[in-house]
């Protein structure tokens, strides 16, 4: 009609980059040379090689159209300004950008500063730059030696092109942690037990290049990806050669992140070394003085609870803020229960149950009076299943925050 041809420039986004991986202000990657079919999700893709957000398009009475309809909410914001300009004028600040829709299409970016938005035909949306994360949940991923581990992930990503997170994708959110859990299972797959134990980093490393590779064209850069092995559900049907980690499968630890984890092992690995052959010992038992032990029993818990008593604080109480209640199994096979309530006050322990306990700690008499003495660690107690917990194990390893004070000097 207007002796014009459509002309749709459209240019491709490729799946994959042979070029070093984009920054904020580095040089964004280079599209393909092939075109969009028509009926395509979206209809125009601006060229960000080159900073040209003209849409070609677009035809010659649409673009009349549209210049009218500009120059008139212009000329009104004009008359109106000095009560427009609260409408129209929006700060943004350097690690935001500004992506606008004026009459449907798209416009460059706008900010950092003060820009201005037209009333009526402008649609914006603010767009933060800022390095983000999110954690993936642990999933169980069958390996290619025929193992079946937890692992979870760690990620931290950046926007990199504030358009093309806003036309290229819907929920940049959703579709970033969909697609790096798809990336993760298909990596993880094709590796073996032992690797993933072993070289974590590098593999996260690699990870973290398949993501860029997928997510690159939504103007989206993964700076860092970190494994997090929770356990190993299922040992490898022809394992590698050379030693094989088995994380402890100690009921509430896979919650626990990757240090403490590798700290778990360490323990795990020298409490279940080959006991030595112990012989045959007769003692005799002067049965007179069968009840001397449970006395002294008693008196070393009385004098732990003397101890306690004087390290209670508010400090402690702001520190901790739990109840602990513990279960004690003597030589002679009875129960004593013991509390320790810091929850209020400068807190409170003694003999007996608490009214209500945060946590439940169940151990023998001499694993408590080693614990107290500093000797062994909480953590490696419950690693080695001398110290059974119920309720939340976070919680209870803030009991090495009282040890710490009843340790001596």
């Amino acid at each position: 009609m207007f002796n014009k041809s459509p002309g749709f420039g459209y240019e491709s986004i490729p799946q994959r980059d042979p070029g070093s991986t984009p920054g904020l202000y580095a040089t964004p990657f280079t599209f393909g040379q092939s075109q969009f079919s028509s009926g395509h999700s979206f209809d125009y893709v601006p060229e960000i090689k080159d900073n040209d957000f003209t849409d070609k398009t677009q035809g010659l009475l649409s673009w009349i159209c549209n210049l009218i309809v500009t120059f008139l909410v212009f000329l009104c914001t004009l008359i109106t300004f000095p009560i427009s300009a609260w409408f129209v004028l929006k700060t943004v600040p350097n690690y935001q950008r500004i992506v606008v829709f004026r009459l449907g299409r798209i416009r460059p970016p706008k900010g950092p500063g003060v820009v201005l938005v037209l009333p009526l035909i402008d649609q914006w949306q603010r767009v933060d730059l800022r390095t983000r994360a999110f954690n993936i949940p642990p999933c169980r991923v069958t390996t290619k030696d025929g193992g079946l581990v937890s692992v979870g992930a760690d990620i931290q990503f950046r926007i990199w092109n504030p358009v093309m997170s806003v036309v290229a994708v819907q929920d940049l959110n959703a579709s970033t942690r969909l697609t790096a859990l798809n990336a993760m299972t298909q990596s993880l797959g094709k590796r073996t037990v032992r690797e993933i134990q072993t070289e974590r980093v590098k593999l996260g490393e690699h990870l973290g290049m398949d993501i860029n590779e997928l997510t690159k064209p939504w103007g989206l850069e993964v700076d860092r990806v970190e494994l997090t092995l929770e356990s190993v559900l299922q040992a490898p049907e022809n394992p590698q050669a050379g030693p094989f980690i088995m994380p402890p499968s100690v009921p509430g630890l896979e919650g626990l992140t990757g240090p403490i984890q590798q700290l778990a092992m360490c323990f795990l690995g020298q409490s279940t070394q080959t006991p030595q052959p112990v012989n045959d010992t007769v003692s005799f038992t002067d049965e007179l003085s069968m009840e001397a032990p449970v006395a002294t029993a008693s008196n070393r818990a009385e004098e732990l609870l003397a101890a306690v008593s004087l390290v209670l604080s508010e400090s402690l109480v702001k520190q901790v803020g739990a109840c602990f209640q513990f279960y004690i199994s003597t030589s002679s096979d009875e129960i004593s229960s013991y509390y320790v309530d810091l929850t209020q006050n400068s807190g409170v322990c003694g003999v007996g149950e608490a009214r209500q306990s945060d946590v439940s700690l169940s151990m023998s008499e001499q694993d408590l009076m080693a614990m107290f003495q500093g000797s062994l660690q909480p953590f490696a107690a419950y690693s080695c299943g001398r110290l059974r917990v119920q309720g939340d194990v976070h919680t209870a390893m803030k009991l090495e925050t009282l040890l710490k004070l009843l340790k001596p000097h």
